[in-house]
């Protein structure tokens, strides 16, 4: 029976940093590790709002990234 182990989860923000010289709209990332497993979408939503203020772009997305091994047994 194979069995999912959670490892290590992140969250990925995105921000609008304007446009480069082509044009294109530049997005900059800022990850911040060591987010727990179990974090409801509540949790997550208010840390995101408030790290989101922090910088000076602003805000577009997140993204919550997690690892994790599969094992069998």
């Amino acid at each position: 029976m194979a069995n999912i182990v959670f490892k290590n989860a992140s969250i990925r923000l995105h921000f609008d940093a304007g446009f480069d010289g082509e044009g294109k709209p530049v997005v900059k990332l800022k990850t911040y590790r060591n987010v727990s497993g179990s974090a409801d979408a509540e949790a997550l939503a208010a840390a995101v709002g408030a790290l989101g203020n922090l910088s000076d772009y602003p805000y577009i997305a997140a993204e919550k990234v997690e690892t994790a091994e599969i094992t069998e047994y």
